[in-house]
């Protein structure tokens, strides 16, 4: 049997679950409701001034949430990287450990710690500090994207920092480079794939959640993935219901692949291949 039969199975699932669906959510976005004729309405619709300020929302959201994973993620990796393997294992599997648990139940700790009544406003309150208004602001959407994708940046670059070959780092050192001038001129360039996918991994992710904004940030923080779930599940038809739903998904995959395609043009540069 030929190797390539063995992802058949991988292509049935791909066809199914994401071509299929995607075909449905185009047919949507670009049909009447009434009639099912091809139309740009929907489109038009979804370009709205009010959806379009809660997607630059989420947009400007899920970029501060990426580089604040990105300057908390890369020392740490770097750290990591730099230990024995056996306590770097340790250590990592202390960052995996919290994907385990369930993705709400881990927002619904947050929604815990930020109460007004919850430990951080009780520790402040030793010091002569608050309580604070910490639940349903933009900070504890934030801090929830933080907490729950930061282990999907330090990985990427973790792996390919531990994958470095050392020769590089100690030609450099032999050729009179500093610690400074080793880590900017060998270690961020030879670890920028590694960077790269940690962004898109956090970034898409971020720009499509709705659990969280909607535990942590109340209704006064509706991001795009709530619009798109308000306007599939509780909008009737006769206000676009699912035909400017899909529409509005249509804008997202849009935005994602851009994302995508960008971030894979600096990869491509940085390492002669693409991450897609």
């Amino acid at each position: 049997m030929k190797r390539k039969y063995f992802a058949t199975p991988y292509l049935a699932w791909m066809i199914v679950l994401i071509v299929a669906p995607m075909i449905i959510i185009a047919y949507y976005a670009f049909t009447g409701q009434a009639d099912g004729a091809f139309t740009l309405d929907n489109i038009k619709a979804a370009l709205d001034p009010i959806y379009m300020s809660v997607l630059w929302r989420s947009i400007s959201l899920a970029v501060i949430s990426t580089v604040i994973c990105l300057v908390l993620g890369y020392p740490i990796a770097y750290i990591l990287s730099r230990m024995k393997p056996s306590t770097a294992a340790i250590l990592s599997m202390l960052f995996i450990l919290p994907m385990w648990m369930n993705f709400l139940l881990r927002t619904y700790a947050w929604m815990t710690l930020l109460d007004t009544n919850g430990l951080i406003n009780r520790l402040l309150g030793l010091v002569g500090i608050g309580p604070l208004r910490l639940m349903n602001t933009q900070g504890a959407v934030v801090v929830g994207m933080v907490y729950n994708y930061l282990p999907f940046m330090i990985l990427p670059i973790y792996n390919i920092l531990q994958k470095m070959p050392k020769a590089n780092i100690e030609a450099a050192q032999d050729l009179g480079a500093n610690s400074k001038q080793v880590f900017t001129r060998v270690v961020l360039p030879l670890s920028r794939p590694g960077v790269i996918s940690g962004i898109i991994m956090v970034f898409v992710p971020c720009i499509t959640t709705f659990a969280i904004s909607r535990l942590l940030g109340g209704s006064q923080f509706m991001l795009y993935g709530d619009l798109i779930e308000t306007q599939f599940l509780s909008v009737g038809q006769a206000y676009g219901g699912w035909n400017v739903g899909a529409a509005l998904s249509c804008i997202m995959m849009v935005l994602v692949f851009i994302c995508l395609g960008i971030t894979n043009h600096f990869d491509k540069d940085s390492s002669g291949g693409t991450l897609i």
